[in-house]
């Protein structure tokens, strides 16, 4: 069975196009986004709420808190346990991403050296793919939009991101 990944630059509508795969598709999705695993960093990494996600399945979000290590091998280990638990369901997974080195170390199946939870610079990338071939099962969708538009799309969501409810988050984070 296939991965869907869908990829596309900020504010592009990944995380929308991604719900309504995985409604039409009986799909579940992973989150590829490195910011959003950290609890408490909602609204300034624009994580789905749970009325955005119309009911389906989310993972990746919420995995550690701020102050905690989390490397780009400890994501592609969560991914690739997620993707075989959701397809063992009989499910679609759809990675949706956010961040090109999770989602490069995932479908080029990038091998990393050390322990995972290892700190930055403990583990050395042991077996680089030049990024030819990709290493599995995924259909990648691409999201594009003209530069004017998708800069108008940016726009109107800083202004909604910049909203007391972001002050109350960053004061929140830095006194934690």
């Amino acid at each position: 069975m296939t991965t869907l990944v869908v990829l596309g630059p900020t504010g592009s509508g990944k995380t929308g196009v991604s719900i309504e795969l995985a409604k039409a598709l009986n799909g579940e999705i992973i989150s590829a986004d490195s910011r959003a695993i950290y609890k408490g960093m909602d609204i300034g990494t624009a994580k789905p709420t749970r009325e955005e996600m119309q009911g389906v399945p989310h993972y990746g979000l919420d995995l550690v808190k701020p102050d905690e290590r989390f490397t780009v091998a400890d994501w592609k280990h969560y991914a690739e346990d997620k993707i075989r638990d959701i397809k063992a369901r009989g499910k679609l997974p759809i990675i949706v991403g956010g961040t090109g080195l999770y989602i490069d170390a995932l479908i080029y199946d990038y091998q990393f050296k050390g322990p995972t939870g290892a700190k930055i610079g403990d583990f050395e990338q042991k077996t680089c793919s030049d990024r030819k071939e990709i290493k599995g099962d995924y259909l990648l969708i691409g999201i594009e939009w003209p530069t004017d538009e998708l800069r108008a799309r940016l726009n109107k969501r800083i202004t909604q991101m910049f909203c007391p409810a972001l002050y109350k988050e960053v004061k929140k984070l830095v006194q934690a």
